[in-house]
């Protein structure tokens, strides 16, 4: 049914577009029962599913209740007698949201929504609420540079696995570059850095602006031990440190024109990734000189971090440490994480930024506002 003026969502997929789940041309995506979600341009968003057996349905709790305040309980939909089940909510803030649906106490995406993403978890989907423009996060009309997937044979792992690699828009062989390596969260796989975390774009969009310094970013897998193991804490560590003094590192610096020392290396990473860059980056100084802890940390710090702490010629090995977290994570556990790290750098004196910003949680709001607003920025300034 066409209503002039409220027209249902686009969703072609045709560009890449700052507003794909704009109502725009009163079409229901391909092969999708109904429109969901409808976002307008006052923010409001309606999620619909087609379910007419089903007895209940709600939102679940998560980064959209986190960045908007909207309490804590599931929000549930409204049947109608058509068996489309409908929510509205809103406005909301600007940004990129990840969701599921919860039918009948089971989790589920929403498949009327052709923006889905998947990880080393169940799929959910990707709720995307534009503002007056392309966000800082978007494709915009300005130099682009490649994201590259390579496949190769880890001996650590006894495995194939992959790595992508960003190279800046005139990426030029003959001149040597600095390398941030990028990690994933628990769960995370490399290609969530891209679709989720949009860094390329980010990266493209601060080198137009002329806010960062053009880099390589290598995006490898940081998924060595299966997360559900008993002693992942224990084994991962040592194994990821393996996997890219033996494969990872190797290849980039074959494959690239890199600058091949540590003051030429970055490791970050948000989440568990965060400790991958902590715990194995402050024991790699012959690698890497520079560090982005992205919402982790560790509680134990003083004890765990022993060795880094207390290396009287830390600040002359380090270039640039950053810690930082979204404003709305910073009073719960994951938070505290960050702020002992930063209370115990302090306490050794250690030079490093502290940052809490944004309005997200523990999510990819959060990430993706470090990455741009402070992390890449300063990073080889």
């Amino acid at each position: 049914m066409w209503i002039s003026g409220r027209s249902f969502g686009q969703q072609a997929n045709v560009n890449l577009d700052f507003n794909p789940q704009k109502n725009t041309e009163g079409l229901t995506p391909f092969s999708a029962a109904v429109n969901s979600p409808q976002v307008n341009d006052d923010h409001t968003v309606t999620f619909r599913l087609k379910a007419p057996n089903a007895q209940k349905v709600v939102l679940p709790t998560g980064a959209i209740y986190t960045a908007n305040n909207l309490g804590k309980e599931p929000l549930p939909f409204t049947k109608g007698a058509d068996g489309v089940w409908t929510l509205t909510i809103g406005p909301l803030k600007p940004d990129m949201y990840a969701y599921h649906f919860n039918v009948d106490g089971v989790q589920m995406a929403d498949p009327g929504n052709t923006y889905a993403a998947f990880t080393a978890m169940p799929p959910y989907s990707e709720l995307i609420v534009h503002g007056d423009g392309p966000a800082y996060y978007d494709a915009r009309n300005v130099p682009h540079g490649t994201v590259t997937r390579h496949v190769y044979h880890s001996d650590v792992t006894k495995g194939e696995r992959e790595l992508y690699v960003y190279t800046p828009p005139g990426y030029n062989p003959k001149k040597k570059y600095p390398v941030l390596y990028l990690l994933g969260g628990s769960g995370e796989l490399p290609s969530n850095w891209v679709y989720d975390g949009r860094v390329n774009f980010i990266l493209d969009n601060l080198l137009a602006e002329g806010k960062a310094a053009p880099m390589i970013i290598a995006i490898p897998s940081n998924q060595v031990i299966h997360r559900n193991h008993p002693k992942h804490t224990d084994l991962t560590f040592d194994i990821f440190e393996k996997e890219l003094r033996n494969h990872v590192i190797p290849l980039v610096d074959k494959a690239y024109s890199t600058v091949r020392s540590p003051k030429g290396r970055a490791i970050s990473g948000l989440s568990m990734g965060g400790r991958h860059s902590m715990f194995v980056g402050f024991r790699s100084l012959d690698l890497f000189a520079n560090f982005g802890i992205l919402s982790a940390g560790d509680t134990n710090a003083e004890i765990s971090l022993a060795q880094f702490l207390n290396d009287p010629k830390v600040n002359e090995k380090v270039d640039y440490l950053f810690v930082g977290q979204g404003t709305e994570e910073a009073s719960g556990f994951m938070g505290q994480r960050c702020v002992v790290l930063h209370e115990a750098l302090d306490k050794h004196k250690i030079e490093h930024e502290y940052y809490v910003g944004g309005h997200g949680g523990h999510d990819w709001s959060t990430w993706r506002h470090l990455l741009y607003y402070r992390f890449l920025p300063n990073l080889w300034k």
